[in-house]
């Protein structure tokens, strides 16, 4: 009655300025308007007393929290072989299952109980690393004291990796552009391979004390003899040129993938590598489970994404063109070529091939961290 004498005190406007002053709703408002014009005055005996109206569920139904917090969180609060387990748990879900084990409720009900249990709507989020290694942190630090050292002394230290190998043709790409409103570019509803076009297969070199990326895009296997032949472009075109007296080559690489510390194929091409450069190449290789530390993940990998995001990549051309003009604040530059040679894979190495890798393992983890030196060089001293 309050808040209606008030809007017809205000005149035109006045139930939405009081509702936006009191909050109290328009009809309600309309109400109190209604009975003043009538003269009534049954309004005023049926105002709430205090603790009056119709009490929360909660009260009346004592098991409803308990019942909804086990269908929310089932392996630890209820019955981790319910079959809701297994679905989404939309508001209109979780109600109706709450009415079918005898608990009444709406949906809008289950969304405010929810909100005052601090339950909120969450996506995933990317955390867990996998089993971490004992000798993890100490690894960190040993490749960081390489690292650092190679890099004190001019030598050339890389960071090596394959990114997500991408469908080539008008497939969706994750992201968004500006473009006119209402004009989103067309593309496939389904990402399905195109035969004639194939996949991207991009290996990349990042050179830390230059900032430079070196992107190869293969159209074949992702296997190590294409890895090690991006590097050896990346040497005869930049690398050569950069630090014309390298004498030992420094590369940082995940533990699996094409550039794996246990796949011998790897080392058997490093070493026709390093035969040709005669330089020795010494790699360390992160811990399983901690490739994103991995510095041309988030120094170049990361940047190329961005550039790339909500455009299709309707050829390699444009894939190669996109990845070149890849950039950032810190000056970031990036070289990038189609490699159109193939790769087959289930490649062997013999015994007898491995057995004359001119490898020499550090004494920390010689598996993770091992120099490979010219076939022509005797033995000596490597860095431990």
């Amino acid at each position: 009655m309050f808040a209606a004498a008030e809007a017809k005190a205000a005149g035109y406007g006045g139930i939405a300025a009081v509702w936006r002053a009191t909050g109290i709703a328009p009809s309600t408002i309309g109400r109190g308007l209604r009975e003043l014009a009538s003269g009534s005055g049954a309004a005023l005996w049926q105002v709430r007393h205090p603790g009056g109206g119709r009490k929360p569920l909660t009260e009346h139904d004592g098991g409803l929290l308990k019942a909804l917090l086990a269908l929310i969180e089932p392996t630890e609060r209820g019955d981790p072989e319910t079959p809701l387990r297994w679905t989404c748990k939309s508001l209109r879900r979780l109600a109706a299952e709450l009415c079918e084990q005898g608990h009444p409720i709406s949906h809008t009900v289950v969304g405010e109980l929810l909100k005052e249990q601090h339950f909120s709507l969450q996506a995933n989020r990317k955390t867990r690393e996998g089993d971490g290694h004992a000798d993890r942190d100490a690894q960190f630090r040993y490749i960081s004291k390489v690292t650092k050292t190679a890099l004190a002394t001019q030598q050339p230290v890389i960071s090596v990796d394959t990114k997500k190998k991408e469908l080539v043709g008008d497939f969706k790409n994750a992201g968004r552009e500006w473009r006119p409103k209402g004009q989103p570019e067309e593309v496939r509803v389904h990402d399905f391979l195109i035969k004639e076009l194939g996949r991207a297969v991009p290996y990349g070199v990042y050179d830390l004390a230059a900032d430079v990326g070196w992107v190869s895009v293969g159209v074949d296997h992702d296997t190590a003899a294409f890895a090690v032949q991006t590097i050896r472009r990346w040497w005869q075109d930049i690398g050569r040129i950069r630090y014309p007296e390298a004498k030992r080559l420094v590369i940082t690489a995940d533990g699996g993938g094409s550039n794996g510390s246990r796949l011998r194929l790897w080392k058997r091409e490093l070493q026709r590598l390093a035969n040709e450069l005669g330089i020795d190449i010494s790699v360390s290789h992160f811990p399983p489970g901690t490739s994103k530390w991995n510095k041309i993940e988030h120094r170049l990998f990361s940047f190329i994404s961005q550039n790339w995001r909500a455009k299709p990549l309707v050829s390699y051309r444009v894939i190669v063109n996109l990845i070149a003009a890849t950039t950032n604040n810190s000056g970031l530059s990036v070289h990038c070529e189609l490699d159109r040679n193939r790769y087959p894979k289930g490649i062997v190495v013999s015994n007898k091939e491995f057995a004359d890798i001119n490898i020499k393992p550090a004494k920390f983890h010689g598996e993770w961290n091992y120099t490979i030196l010219p076939s022509n060089r005797s033995d000596r001293a490597v860095d431990s």
